[in-house]
C-alpha cells in the first residue's frame, strides 16, 4: 500500500533520530534555537586551552558510608585515632585495623589513615590504594550539600538556611548533582559546565560534550545542552549511534529520500537545527565504525563496564572531534541499613577495579590521557557513624558529611583537602557523638558530620580545572559566593 507523505516522515525521521539520544530531546526549543544559532556561527575558538580534558564522575548511588571508606589508622590522642573510631562503630561495623591499607596524610601533619582494604583489590593492577603514593588520588574530607558555611549552633537555630530536606535520598542526590541547595533545579552542573563551554570549546564537536553511560540524569541537562545518554560497554561504540530501519527491504532508497527531505526549508532556523543535529549523529556514527577498543582489561561488572564505554569515546576523541567531555557513570547499593560489610567489600571492590583499569587504560600509549581526565565520586550523603542494628544484619543511617575521591594524573594527590572542621582545625571530622561536628545533641547522638565544605566548593575546583572561566562560576555555582573559597587546591 502506498504511504503517505506523512507517514514516511514519521517513519524517516522515527528511524534516523532514533541514534539513540542525539535527538531524543529535540522537543526542548531553548536548544534548538542554541542549536540554530551554532548552524551559522561556529567559528569561535577553545575556551579551556587546545588541550583535550575530561571530567567523569562516579556517582555512589544510596549514600556511601564514607566513615568505612576513609579510617583513622594512628593512636595521637589530639585527633581522632583508631580507638575512638573503633569504639564508636562497635564490633560489628568497625573495619580491623590490621587490614587498612595505610596512608601518609600531610594537611594532618604526617598521620596514618587508612582507607577500606577493597580499595586495594585488583586481580592484576592492585586497586586504586597505591594511586595515593604516586600522588595521583585525592580525598576531600567532610564534603556536603550546604547553602553557606553552617556551625552547629546554626545547624539548630531556624534562623539558619540549611539544605532543604536533608537526609532525603532524592533531594540530597539533586543537590549533589545541581550544586543547588536553597531551592529545587531543574539543570544540573554538568549541563550548566557545557551550556557555559560548548560553543568555545567544541565548536565542530560531532558529539554533545556531556554522556551519560547510565542513563538521564540530572546532572547532564543543561539549559541549551543536549546530553547523548548511551550503553555500556556490552554495546560497541559502532552501534550506540547506528540509525535504524534502512538495513530493510526499501533502505537505501529511503535513506536518500529522507536525505533530501533534510534539505528542505532550511531557512526555518529550527528546521536547520534539527538537520543540523541529525547530519552530526550520522557524521559521528561514521566515525564510530572503525575499530578502536580499549587496551586494559576491564571487570566485567556495571562500573567496569561503563568506565570502559568511557574509555573507548576518550580514544575517539579526536575523530569526534571533541576538546573537552563530561562523562557520568553510576554504581548502586549503598543505602546501607543493613548487611553493610559484606556490601561494602562487593561495592568497593568494584569500584576499586573499575577505577583503576580506567586509570591503567589512559596511561596506554594509544590514549595518551592520563594527565587529561580526571575521576571524581559524589553519593546522595555520608551515614551516621553510630550503627544501626549488630551482627551480620549491622548497617548505617542516612546522614551528612561525606568524604569523595579525585584520581588522576593531573591531580594533586596524595593528601587531604576541604575547609577545616570546627574542632582541631583539619579537614576530617572529628569522631565524638554529640560533639561540634555532630548535627545530635541530647541522649542520642548518631553522628552525622555538619560538611565543613561544599558540592559547589569541590564542583567548582573541578569544573575551574576543566576550563570553565571566573566569570562564568556563580551563572554555574549560583552560592559559589556564600563560600570564601572556590579553589581547595586539589587541581593544578
Amino acid at each position: 500500500m502506498t504511504e503517505s507523505r506523512r507517514e514516511f516522515l514519521k517513519k524517516s525521521g522515527g528511524c534516523a533520530l532514533g541514534m539513540v539520544t542525539l535527538a531524543t530531546q529535540m522537543q526542548h526549543f531553548g536548544l534548538m534555537s542554541a542549536l540554530a544559532q551554532k548552524v551559522k556561527d561556529d567559528s569561535t575558538s577553545p575556551e579551556g586551552g587546545a588541550n583535550y580534558k575530561a571530567l567523569v564522575l562516579v556517582y555512589m548511588a544510596g549514600g556511601n558510608d564514607g566513615n568505612n571508606m576513609v579510617i583513622p589508622n594512628h593512636s595521637d590522642a589530639t585527633i581522632s585515632n583508631y580507638s575512638v573510631y573503633n569504639t564508636l562503630r562497635g564490633p560489628d561495623l568497625a573495619i580491623p585495623q590490621a587490614s587498612l591499607l595505610p596512608i601518609t596524610v600531610p594537611r594532618m601533619g604526617g598521620l596514618t589513615y587508612g582507607l577500606h582494604p577493597n580499595f586495594g583489590t585488583g586481580a592484576t593492577n592492585g586497586g586504586i590504594h597505591p594511586l595515593w603514593a604516586q600522588g595521583k588520588m585525592a580525598i576531600v574530607t567532610n564534603c556536603g550539600t550546604l547553602v553557606r558555611p553552617l556551625t552547629k549552633a546554626q545547624y539548630q537555630s531556624s534562623a539558619f538556611q540549611k539544605p532543604y530536606q536533608l537526609f532525603s535520598h532524592s533531594d540530597q542526590t539533586a543537590q549533589y548533582q545541581t550544586s543547588i541547595s536553597n531551592t529545587q533545579a531543574f539543570t544540573g552542573w554538568g549541563g550548566r559546565v557545557s551550556d557555559r563551554l560548548t560553543a568555545g570549546s567544541n565548536p565542530t564537536a560531532l558529539i554533545p560534550m556531556v554522556t551519560s553511560i547510565a542513563g538521564a540524569q540530572l546532572f547532564t541537562a543543561g539549559q541549551t545542552t543536549l546530553p547523548m545518554a548511551i550503553n555500556d560497554s556490552n554495546t560497541l561504540l559502532a552501534n550506540v549511534l547506528n540509525p535504524l530501519g534502512f538495513t530493510n527491504t526499501g533502505g537505501p532508497a529511503r535513506l536518500t529520500a529522507f536525505n533530501a527531505l533534510r534539505g528542505l526549508d532550511l531557512t526555518s532556523n529550527y528546521v536547520a537545527a534539527a538537520s543540523h543535529v541529525t547530519d552530526l549523529a550520522m557524521q559521528a556514527n561514521a566515525a564510530l565504525q572503525t575499530p578502536g577498543d580499549t587496551t586494559v582489561t576491564f571487570p566485567n561488572t556495571s562500573i567496569g563496564r561503563q568506565l570502559r564505554q568511557v574509555a573507548r569515546l576518550i580514544k575517539k576523541r579526536n575523530e569526534l572531534n571533541v576538546n573537552r567531555q563530561i562523562f557520568y557513570c553510576q554504581i548502586g547499593g549503598f543505602d546501607t541499613h543493613t548487611g553493610e560489610p559484606a556490601q561494602h567489600v562487593n561495592l568497593f571492590t568494584q569500584f576499586s577495579q573499575a577505577a583503576r583499569a580506567f586509570y591503567d587504560e589512559l596511561g596506554d600509549p594509544g590514549q595518551n590521557a592520563q594527565n587529561d581526565v580526571t575521576l571524581f565520586t559524589l553519593s546522595d550523603f555520608g551515614r551516621t557513624m553510630q550503627p544501626s542494628g549488630s551482627g551480620t544484619v549491622v548497617g548505617t543511617d542516612h546522614a551528612w558529611g561525606n568524604h569523595m575521591f579525585v584520581i588522576g594524573g593531573s591531580v594533586l594527590g596524595g593528601n587531604f583537602y576541604g575547609m577545616n572542621t570546627a574542632v582541631n582545625g583539619t579537614p576530617y571530622p572529628h569522631l565524638q557523638l554529640g560533639g561540634l561536628d555532630d548535627t545530635d545533641s541530647g541522649t542520642n547522638p548518631r553522628g552525622r558530620w555538619i560538611p565543613t565544605t561544599s558540592v559547589d566548593q569541590y564542583a567548582a575546583t573541578l569544573a575551574r580545572w576543566f576550563g570553565l572561566p571566573e566569570v562564568d562560576m556563580p551563572s554555574v555555582f549560583p552560592n559559589i559566593g556564600n563560600f570564601t573559597t572556590s579553589n581547595l587546591s586539589f587541581m593544578p
